[in-house]
């Protein structure tokens, strides 16, 4: 008998809350998917410090899930609707510091793999990717990570509505926040916020070294670095200190961002790092009113060029105005279940699928 989506509601109305309730009755479950033997759904809830909380309820609502006749797999994301309330770092923790010695590449312990999403221009839509591709992943049952590397224009925070301050317990290590299921940490989340960064390269390279290392990451199945634009001091620092699992390069169609992707394209060519594939982003445009469909940066020119180079195409991202408005509220669009939602889910298949997250 197939799994209906009336049963997997029924189980988890008998998941009682540690304040009362169930997890139906008090609407915290989102993004409900049944397909075939496999279900998904998102338990959402006030603030990230309730969702830290609630990961008993999660095991408990996976395995209420997991017992369904027809159910062969389930995926439980635990997800914040709003912020948790600010905490001020301890002291004695500095970010920004020159950088240590290393005897060679290392990736800090307990992360399985590191996807680094790169472009070689501002713009087209780079930190979005990340943060969408972060999200996806988590949907799909990953332990997913992202670090926000733009040290210039931190925008994670903003993205993953997050606006409490990262916490360091013992001054030497900082706790990631945890957002739509996903542990992510930032300098936007260490200064208040239009706070410029005024640092030279040996800094930024410190910035980065602690951002990995000294951070509680936990058992990761995938760590999402969100590069800066460009060929810098971040990206050489990253390349040459971590073992990189690859590199995924975002570009809209049109010549100019083709121009500085293949740039950054030879960048990690010549750092040795794996490129896993290109997309497209801003590919497509349909008029939410009459359906018309135009490609106002060109259409097409990030496929040749994967082809060109023998690389995957990862796929092609619409221009959607559900993208700026999810962006800006803090809710990734991949928390929801419309066509762009569908595209970054396919996106996270083909990683996961590809032995690549």
């Amino acid at each position: 008998m197939p799994v209906t989506r009336d049963s997997v509601l029924a189980a988890l109305r008998r998941i009682n809350l540690p304040d009362g309730g169930d997890l139906v009755s008090r609407d915290m479950v989102r993004a409900l998917n049944v397909e075939g033997g496999t279900v998904r759904f998102v338990i959402e809830a006030a603030n990230a410090g309730q969702a830290a909380a609630l990961e008993p309820v999660r095991a408990a609502a996976q395995s209420a899930v997991e017992a369904l006749e027809g159910v062969v797999a389930v995926s439980v994301v635990l997800t914040a609707h709003g912020p948790a309330p600010r905490t001020a770092p301890a002291k004695g923790l500095k970010i920004g510091q020159h950088p240590t010695p290393q005897k060679g590449p290392e990736n800090p312990a307990g992360i399985d793999r590191i996807l680094a999403v790169a472009s070689g221009k501002g713009g087209v839509g780079k930190s979005t990717v990340a943060s969408n591709l972060a999200v996806a992943l988590a949907r799909q049952g990953r332990r997913v990570g992202l670090l926000d590397a733009d040290i210039y224009g931190p925008s994670q925070p903003r993205m993953m509505g997050v606006t409490r301050r990262a916490a360091s317990p013992d001054g030497k290590r900082l706790d990631p926040v945890i957002a739509h299921g996903v542990k992510m940490i930032s300098i936007g989340l260490m200064m208040d916020e239009g706070q410029a960064v005024i640092w030279r390269g040996p800094m930024l390279m410190g910035a980065l070294q602690q951002l990995l290392g000294q951070v509680n990451w936990g058992e990761l199945d995938v760590l999402i670095v969100d590069l800066p634009p460009g060929t810098g001091d971040i990206q050489l620092t990253l390349c040459q200190r971590t073992h990189l699992t690859g590199a995924i390069v975002v570009s809209t169609p049109q010549d100019v961002a083709l121009l500085d992707a293949r740039k950054a394209i030879d960048m990690f060519d010549k750092l040795k790092t794996p490129l896993l594939g290109l997309i497209e982003n801003m590919s497509t445009y349909v008029c939410p009113n009459c359906g018309h469909e135009a490609h106002i940066f060109g259409h097409g020119g990030v496929a040749a060029e994967a082809e060109k180079l023998g690389v995957p195409f990862l796929g092609a991202l619409p221009l959607a105005l559900e993208v700026r408005r999810a962006g800006d509220a803090g809710r990734p669009v991949a928390l929801d279940e419309g066509p762009v939602a569908v595209a970054y889910d396919q996106l996270a298949t083909r990683l996961v699928g590809g032995g690549m997250a």
